[in-house]
């Protein structure tokens, strides 16, 4: 290994035990208030957030909409994450400016940076994960975005179970279903919607919704990035 890629372990293995730290009594509060606030949110808003989910996730399984270019081969890991690096400052500024011109408009016009923001988060991973050498058309690597995406956007305790299936991801993948219908899709945007919706609920409020708007999306991208970049730094070197 050369130094780069020592550095590389040495923050993976830091990542891996925020992964598998058991959820502390705090975050277990934390779950019981998101449940509580869940019910502060307008009906409208929430079957808006779900629709958009499933429908994302759908299309992230089915592949058609984010197909990108062909993984990128015989390049050290150093110069992968230099442009992983380059996506992610890119998909934060767009995020931080959908979440701002949204959130600008109220409630009506903050729905819409939903299904943006969901859109963006999964294109970025398509783009990562081709970054890295792994082939998007192949099923079994939408299918691993997905899990990276509930490591990212998860409560502890269900990114704890998460992180052991991507553990053993080459193992795990073979118990899984190829039919598209069996993803558990509910548990994923379930998890999802608990985890932003007490960042992005400020959005719709008049007067700040532009600034909580852009913040957050900036935020939410680059929790994103960090977690792409272990979870594929995860592959890379159990590979070797």
């Amino acid at each position: 290994m050369n130094n780069y890629e020592k550095k590389a372990v040495q923050e993976l293995r830091v990542w891996q035990r925020k992964m598998s730290k058991k959820p502390s009594f705090a975050s277990r509060i934390s779950k019981g208030l998101q449940n509580k606030v869940n019910t502060l949110i307008p009906e409208k808003a929430q079957k808006v957030i779900t629709e958009a989910i499933k429908n994302m996730v759908k299309g992230v399984l089915s592949g058609s909409k984010f197909i990108t270019r062909k993984p990128l081969a015989n390049t050290c890991l150093e110069e992968r994450e230099r442009l992983v690096k380059e996506k992610i400052d890119f998909y934060k500024k767009a995020a931080a400016v959908s979440g701002a011109g949204t959130g600008a408009g109220g409630l009506l016009v903050g729905l819409a940076d939903f299904p943006i923001l969901l859109s963006l988060k999964i294109k970025f991973l398509f783009d990562t994960a081709s970054l890295y050498g792994f082939d998007v058309r192949n099923y079994k690597e939408r299918l691993y975005i997905l899990y990276v995406f509930q490591l990212a956007f998860s409560s502890q305790e269900n990114r704890v179970e998460v992180y052991k299936q991507v553990l053993d991801w080459d193992n795990y993948i073979k118990q899984l279903p190829l039919n598209v219908d069996s993803f558990d899709w509910r548990t994923f945007q379930q998890e999802y919607r608990d985890y932003i919706d007490l960042a992005k609920m400020l959005q719709f409020i008049p007067g700040i919704g532009a600034v909580v708007g852009a913040y957050a999306n900036y935020q939410l991208i680059d929790k994103l990035g960090e977690t792409a970049i272990n979870a594929y730094r995860l592959r890379l070197f159990n590979v070797k």
